[in-house]
């Protein structure tokens, strides 16, 4: 490491899909926080997709259609997957490779006028649909999440572009139907191909955070964005003229906040923190020849912030104090790097994404139960990876460009700890021989399991306040206002959250956030007195405030009595 290039920070996600059950509290509660405006009904910036299936837009992951991403040249350099200077300015005026409306799916509402104010008749009122586009009555036939819960049937999951890929190896069956929940948002990549295709410069990398985003008062409405990215999470506004796209909630990250999605998330599935990066070395990196190295080039990327060398390069380099000081306490670096548990959403699109994943190990108990073994013990769960219900596979085609060792080294840990943890929690003295058949320790396992298992908020979330803002002040910042729904703004304000008129959200307070925070993540009562934080009670023993304290109980009925 004493050799290390120029040091940048990146805000970075990982999410647990074992842990997903599909609810779609986080595209709700993105909706209402970012897109409740005209102009982007269709707009999930956070979807839920169901696997397999057609995902959102339909088949978005079919790069010989959108021509998203890169594409290495002969003599290993990249260049967009839809060409370059001179093919985008002969389709300039005329893009072929964007999803139609069709592939997201038309956005509507119902009739509630007729169903509220229909007079007095024989038949019930119905609200009919009609479109938020043209306002005619319309046909539901598609829409954000219409493969949930139906992924693993023939009909659907055959059109999923990673089953064709794979579809010898998948048997599409009833008896062996599989599916898992896949939650999306933008990738904010290492390697963005999005602002490269973008002809006015709107779209750039933040250099302080490296959450990517788009100038609105630069975009032209090109479109060529769109295209360019192979996630196809950037999305046109048809009011405003103008792309919109995730922002990784940075106005909220700026003071330390999290995501909305991950604020709300039911399972806590998604971890947040800070991980550290050679900036000179991303492009050696995405330029690999074998797209199956190009998991471990990115992993080559990551810089370890407890190495004093690249401590003292990014102190180089103008990142403060306190980022690297999260840097070395980020959940995300430990889930990424340290035990390689996570993994990149389709590395082979070489944009290096930066919200990663760790696959689900769920089905494999679920399986091997079924056959009346144990469905903890570690000899068959490392025995069953090979011939799980989610074929190893169509995972590695999602997350390591068709590569199954790192996702069996991942399903491998994810069942070590959960077979050293069964030993532990029934009283048993653990098996050593576990933990080292994946190359860990008992301390590595216990550190895993309480990561995935019991992290706390301060734990899941490590976010640093933006670059000029004291740590200690934060508590008194009032938060940043989004420019997209201010009056007069390109979001126009005062729409909903499935589109016209329900409401516009009402400003948060910085202040309030932090205290309802403490609140949440404080083992003390503070001053709710009488009352205990039951979300971060481990069920372990009788914290104060669980029952009510009979003394004083008694000592209020003994006053009541004696009054006259």
């Amino acid at each position: 490491m004493n050799n290390v290039g120029r040091v940048m920070a990146q805000v970075a996600m990982v999410m647990n899909l074992d842990k997903c059950i599909g609810c779609h509290t986080c595209s709700v509660t993105c909706k209402q926080a970012w897109t409740n405006r005209g102009g982007v009904e269709y707009a999930w910036f956070n979807n839920v997709e169901t696997r397999p299936g057609q995902g959102y837009p339909r088949r978005w992951q079919d790069q010989e259609r959108w021509r998203g991403g890169w594409r290495r040249t002969a003599k290993g350099r990249l260049k967009p997957a839809a060409g370059g200077r001179l093919r985008k300015l002969a389709t300039i005026f005329a893009n072929p490779k964007l999803p139609a409306i069709g592939d997201y799916y038309e956005p509507w509402t119902y009739d509630y006028e007729t169903l509220v104010n229909a007079p007095l008749s024989d038949d019930f009122p119905v609200a009919r649909p009609y479109s938020l586009l043209s306002g005619e009555p319309m046909d539901i036939t598609w829409s954000a999440n219409w493969d949930d819960d139906l992924g693993g049937g023939a009909e659907l999951a055959s059109h999923d572009p990673v089953v064709q890929r794979v579809s010898d190896e998948i048997r599409l069956d009833y008896e062996r139907t599989f599916m898992f929940y896949l939650p999306r948002i933008c990738e904010h990549c290492l390697n963005p191909s999005c602002v490269a295709s973008c002809p006015s410069g709107a779209i750039y990398k933040r250099v302080e955070d490296g959450i990517v985003l788009v100038d609105q008062d630069k975009c032209r409405g090109w479109r060529m964005c769109v295209t360019g990215c192979p996630y196809k999470k950037i999305y046109f506004n048809h009011k405003t003229g103008k792309a919109e796209k995730c922002t990784f909630c940075y106005p909220r990250v700026e003071v330390g906040m999290p995501t909305i999605c991950s604020e709300t998330c039911v399972g806590r599935l998604r971890y947040l923190g800070v991980v550290l990066y050679d900036a000179d070395a991303v492009g050696a990196a995405a330029a690999v020849r074998d797209e199956r190295d190009l998991y471990e080039a990115q992993l080559g990327v990551l810089l370890d912030p407890a190495d004093e060398h690249v401590r003292a390069a990014a102190a180089r380099d103008g990142i403060p104090d306190h980022w690297i000081t999260a840097a070395a306490r980020s959940p995300v670096y430990t889930l990424i790097k340290r035990f390689k548990v996570a993994l990149p959403l389709h590395p082979e699109y070489r944009t290096m994404p930066m919200v990663w994943y760790i696959p689900p190990l769920s089905p494999v108990v679920d399986r091997i139960a079924e056959t009346g073994h144990d469905g903890e013990d570690h000899d068959n769960l490392f025995a069953a990876i090979d011939t799980l219900r989610i074929p190893v596979s169509y995972l590695a085609e999602l997350f390591t460009a068709g590569d199954t060792a790192p996702v069996v080294a991942s399903l491998r840990t994810l069942a070590a700890m959960r077979a050293h943890m069964r030993h532990v929690n029934l009283g048993e003295e653990p098996d050593p021989a576990i933990a080292e058949a994946v190359g860990l320790d008992a301390g590595d396992v216990d550190t895993l399991y309480r990561l995935l298992a019991l992290a706390k908020y301060d734990d899941r979330y490590v976010i640093p306040t933006a670059f000029g803002v004291d740590e200690n002040e934060r508590g008194v910042i009032e938060e940043v206002g989004c420019s997209l729904d201010t009056d007069g703004g390109v979001g126009m304000g005062g729409s909903g959250p499935f589109g016209e008129s329900s409401g516009g959200p009402m400003p948060a307070s910085v202040e309030t956030f932090h205290a309802l925070r403490d609140r949440q993540t404080s083992d003390s009562r503070g001053d709710l007195s009488g009352r205990v934080n039951l979300l971060n009670w481990d069920g372990n023993g009788r914290p104060a405030g669980l029952f009510p304290d009979f003394e004083r109980a008694q000592d209020n009925t003994d006053d009541r009595e004696h009054k006259p």
